[in-house]
């Protein structure tokens, strides 16, 4: 389970990215963040990542509350935590096969045990033909998939992606999102950034929206699944 309650973040210069936000999202559920632009979302997922810490309130993550983690604990913490960016960032020197096996090789997997378990995550988003390939000679969908391959790799209870659909046309990000849900359907809790309303419509899935750093209340969304 993951719990926000009250929590702020204020950055050097006094922007506001998030102002008392409190939300849950439960063991194994998929749950879209969606808002504008500057509307606080990447700031919510980067807390949850430890990439930052926020400025007020507690975090909880099954049951563990993260402003009790010291500095040293934060690595141990974000193997539970595959994240994916927009931009992929996927080193472009590499080929797919040594992108996706990245983060097995920082926590000192059996070398043996690799191969296995990348051709496992590329075959979950369809791009175990292509492990040989470099990240320029795919499409944009296909560095995508890639990105989510090598986040789920080390079998995280959480994913969480900013805008992964971004750069890519509607039928690529539906098909996206389909992986995303699938990922959901064995039990991995799923939290999306998104700013395509359409899209998670589309999808159905629960949905909390944030304007200038807030919680929009559920009246106001006008959709049938929002709420917290």
């Amino acid at each position: 389970m993951i719990e926000f309650h009250d929590v702020s973040k204020r950055y050097d210069g006094g922007n506001e990215a998030l102002a008392g936000l409190s939300f849950t999202a439960e063991r194994g559920e998929m749950l879209f963040v969606t808002g504008p632009s500057g509307a606080g979302k990447s700031t919510l997922l980067k807390l949850l990542a430890l990439i930052e810490r926020p400025s007020r309130g507690q975090i909880i993550v099954n049951g563990r509350n993260l402003s009790g983690l010291r500095r040293r604990q934060i690595p141990h913490y974000r193997r539970q935590v595959g994240v994916i960016f927009q931009d992929h960032k996927l080193l472009l020197e590499r080929s797919v096969f040594d992108n996706v096996a990245l983060p097995l090789v920082i926590g000192g997997v059996p070398r043996n045990e690799i191969p296995r378990r990348v051709g496992a995550a590329l075959e979950l988003v369809g791009l175990l033909h292509r492990e040989r390939a470099r990240p320029m000679q795919l499409s944009t969908g296909e560095q995508q998939r890639v990105g989510i391959a090598r986040a789920v790799i080390s079998r995280p209870p959480i994913l969480i992606a900013d805008e992964p659909t971004g750069n890519l046309d509607p039928e690529l990000s539906y098909e996206v999102m389909r992986l995303f849900q699938r990922l959901n359907q064995v039990g991995i809790t799923v939290l999306v950034a998104s700013h395509d309303h359409n899209l998670i419509r589309r999808l159905g899935q629960r949905f909390i929206s944030l304007r200038a750093g807030r919680l929009v209340p559920p009246e106001l969304t006008g959709g049938a699944y929002a709420g917290t």
